[in-house]
């Protein structure tokens, strides 16, 4: 499932919220093992465990997006939307905090 959080930040400014946001996440969703690994300077290999199966995707940082692409088993459709709308509900959450700060 691709989904995308716009920003105005640029591109330096906004992997540092999206970094601050995924630490957040791991912090709070600690029970679900979240991962993140940095593939390059703007796209991140993110995973996590629910019901013993492992969600795997990606997070890229682009100058007016940051873009979530998250594969989903079969038999955790259902918890798609839940799943991203959490992540992305991080990442709202610094992109304002940032944003506020200048």
């Amino acid at each position: 499932m691709k989904h995308s959080v716009p920003h105005d930040l640029g591109q330096e400014r906004a992997k540092q919220v999206t970094e601050k946001a995924l630490t957040t996440y791991s912090e709070k969703f600690s029970k679900y093992s979240p991962k993140t690994t940095w593939l390059n300077p703007n796209k991140a290999q993110i995973s996590f465990s629910v019901k013993g199966m492992s969600l795997n995707g990606t997070v890229e940082v682009r100058d007016k997006a940051i873009d979530l692409d998250l594969d989903v088993p079969f038999l955790l459709k259902p918890f798609q939307g839940q799943a991203i709308g959490v992540i992305e509900g991080e990442i709202k959450e610094w992109l304002a905090k940032e944003k506020a700060n200048g």
